[in-house]
Parts: C-alpha cells; sequence; structure tokens
C-alpha cells in the first residue's frame, strides 16, 4: 500500500521544480547559462519597497501574526490602485483581501468552491496551478486547448453543454501565460455572459495587467457589466514590480466569496509579513509611475529579441503585453525535445509548450521570458538558432 495520496499521483510536472538544480549542475560544470526560462525579471525591485520594508522590519509589532486582516494600509492601498487603475471601488476589508502572492489564493479558490467530481474548465497551455489546484482538492479538471484557431482564447460556448453544465469553475488569464494573448472586450462580455447563464465561477487571473506596450491597456474582468456576479479577480505586485520572492497580491470580488477564501486561508496560513505588506502598500501608493519604468525595458527587451529571433530562423508573433515570446517551433518537432537540446547543447534555459500541460495547446511552441539583459538575449537567440538549423 503506498503511504502518498492518490491525488498526489494525478498531479502533472511542474514546469519549474527541476530546472534549478539542473542550472546549477551545468554551472558548476563551466556552462555559460542564459536562463530565459522563469518569468523572474533580473530587475531589482522598487527603491521605495526595500526602504518601507527596512522601516517595517524595524518595528516589533510588523513581526506578529497577520492573520488574515493582515495590514489594513496595504489593504486600503490595493482598494485605492483598483480604483485609479480601473475606475472600480471595492470594500478593502469586504471584498479584497490579501494573498501570499496570487498562486495561493488561486489553489485555495479551488478548496473554497469545488467538491470531489466537480468540473473546473482549465486551459492549455497555462499555469500550473489551475491544474494543480483542482486535482489537490478531488475536482476534475477539464482541459482546453488554447491555439492560433482562437487566438489563444478559451472559447466557453465551444465546450459541450455536459460539460458547462458539470462546471463550476473557469480560469481565466488575459494578458496570458505564456502565449501572452490578450483578450477583447468583447470575449470578455460573453465569457462572462455564459458563466452566469451556467452558474460557473470565473478566476480572473492578472498579474501581467499592467506589463503592456504599443498603447494596449489590459482591463478588470470587472469592468465588464455582471462581472461582479460571477468573477474573483487576482492581482500580485510579483511581475509588474519584480518582486517575486516577496509573495503578495490580493484577491477582489464579491464580499461572501472573498469571505469563503478568507475561511479556507485561515487554516492553511497566517497571512504575509506584516513588513512586506507595508512595502507592498508604498508600492501601490505610486504603482503608475514605478511600473512605468519597468514596462520600458520590458519593450526594449522585446523589441531587441523578436528581430534576432526572426533572424535565426524563428518566426514569433509581436507581443502586446506580458514579458513573454511564445514561439512557434516547426512542425512534429516535439517542444521537451528542443528545450533539452537547447539546454544540453547551447546552455539556454527555455520552457517547452508541454511544461504548460498535457494536450494540443501545449505543444508546438515553447516561451522565451524576458528577464535578461538584451545582449543576454541576443545571444540566446542566437544560440537557440543553432540548435533549430540542427533539427
Amino acid at each position: 500500500m503506498s503511504e502518498f495520496s492518490k491525488r498526489l499521483t494525478q498531479l502533472p510536472s511542474y514546469p519549474m521544480a527541476e530546472l534549478p538544480a539542473i542550472k546549477r549542475r551545468l554551472i558548476q560544470q563551466g556552462v555559460d547559462v542564459i536562463d530565459v526560462g522563469a518569468g523572474d525579471a533580473d530587475l531589482a525591485p522598487p527603491r521605495v519597497a526595500v526602504e518601507a520594508l527596512a522601516r517595517a522590519a524595524q518595528e516589533p509589532a510588523m513581526s506578529r501574526y497577520a492573520f488574515q486582516l493582515g495590514l489594513p494600509a496595504f489593504r486600503e492601498a490595493a482598494a485605492d490602485y483598483m480604483r485609479r487603475r480601473f475606475g472600480l471601488t471595492f470594500d478593502p476589508f469586504t471584498e479584497l483581501h490579501p494573498l501570499l502572492g496570487s498562486k495561493e489564493g488561486i489553489a485555495h479558490l479551488a478548496a473554497t468552491l469545488l467538491d470531489p467530481g466537480d468540473v473546473a474548465i482549465v486551459p492549455v497551455p497555462g499555469y500550473a496551478v489551475y491544474h494543480g489546484g483542482t486535482v489537490l482538492v478531488d475536482a476534475v479538471p477539464h482541459l482546453y486547448d488554447l491555439t492560433p484557431r482562437t487566438d489563444f482564447l478559451l472559447e466557453l460556448e465551444e465546450l459541450p453543454r455536459a460539460v458547462l453544465e458539470r462546471a463550476k469553475l473557469v480560469y481565466l488569464n488575459y494578458p496570458n501565460n505564456p502565449t501572452a494573448a490578450v483578450a477583447p472586450r468583447e470575449y470578455l462580455e460573453r465569457t462572462v455572459r455564459v458563466c452566469r447563464e451556467h452558474g460557473i465561477v470565473l478566476a480572473y487571473d492578472n498579474p501581467y495587467c499592467e506589463i503592456t506596450f504599443d498603447g494596449y491597456v489590459a482591463p478588470s474582468i470587472f469592468e465588464v457589466p455582471g462581472a461582479k456576479d460571477v468573477a474573483v479577480e487576482f492581482h500580485s505586485l510579483s511581475k509588474s514590480f519584480c518582486m517575486t520572492g516577496w509573495r503578495l497580491g490580493w484577491a477582489a470580488g464579491r464580499s461572501d466569496r472573498i469571505a469563503a477564501l478568507a475561511r479556507v486561508k485561515n487554516y492553511v496560513d497566517t497571512g504575509a509579513f506584516l513588513a512586506v505588506q507595508a512595502a507592498g502598500a508604498e508600492v501601490l501608493k505610486q504603482a503608475e509611475r514605478l511600473v512605468a519604468g519597468y514596462v520600458v525595458q520590458f519593450k526594449e527587451r522585446r523589441d531587441a529579441m523578436l528581430p534576432a529571433l526572426r533572424a535565426n530562423g524563428f518566426e514569433a508573433e509581436t507581443p502586446r503585453a506580458t514579458m513573454y515570446i511564445w514561439v512557434p517551433l516547426p512542425e512534429g518537432l516535439p517542444s521537451a525535445g528542443f528545450q533539452k537540446r537547447a539546454l544540453e547543447e547551447v546552455g539556454v534555459v527555455v520552457l517547452p509548450g508541454s511544461a504548460f500541460g498535457g494536450g494540443a495547446g501545449a505543444e508546438g511552441f515553447f516561451r522565451i521570458a524576458l528577464t535578461v539583459e538584451t545582449p543576454r538575449l541576443i545571444e540566446g537567440a542566437e544560440r537557440l538558432g543553432k540548435v533549430l538549423a540542427a533539427v
């Protein structure tokens, strides 16, 4: 008899689980590794965050339990950000909740909403927590392939009626990781309509809403009329403010859903470090100014990397958002095989499409993260071109 649960064996492989050890081994062997795998930029966090953290950490009260209330100033700053950025009003104490990064909140939303056997609609490719969070509560993931046919949009109306009738949750993420797709307003409106018709809760994962280019402005799902009836939206300081390791975000939504999420979290965590919440509050007060500098740098990297990729045999679309480029591979070339060769032969870490789930939607592409300086990105493209030429 196995000592481990069945749900453990049902978890897909996590895309980043083995890469740090492999990268460390290669570096020890003297390999010059260019890592454009994880969405973890080399840029420094905002100075205001570091200074606020340093001040707050010296206050003994900031080392006490945060509990689920957290720091009122962080809640208020997040609510004020939502008002300024999207024109939306949320009560900071009943319609908004601090998270240890949006990832844990997304996973715990599944525990809030799903019973064993319930269906959650999971995009593939997609962030692994959508699938994993569903499996960990013994619910059933129904995989939907995101492909160029639908511009990488998850079209609920294409699903069998039987699936829609059983589904209680759908995960949406636009601007999208890993495809960098963005969602038109008309698409969001009809998705909200379908969710309302079928009683499906919409988990709207929105950590890339500030990393946008060429005049594109990413919306909140709550800008769509009726969305508050069905949606919970997740935000994070990780990507937009280069604070991935700080683990701080928030969820916003209807008060009963936020209260239910808080009830689950009471049993699994006692809140983010209060000093980190103090730093997050200061960042959000200046969000527009702070994020602008990061976006300029990501755009410069994008605009340098795309010509370098094309010069080396890759035909990637120009992303209007995120820090990612979703790069197509020649037909029939497995993405995991390409990743392995890129790592072992030329020392470049990328993520294969297959790392983002099984099925047709995950194959035929690999992801590059714009997380290193421009000269390293260009060199990485040249090395990848050598792998492609040798296929």
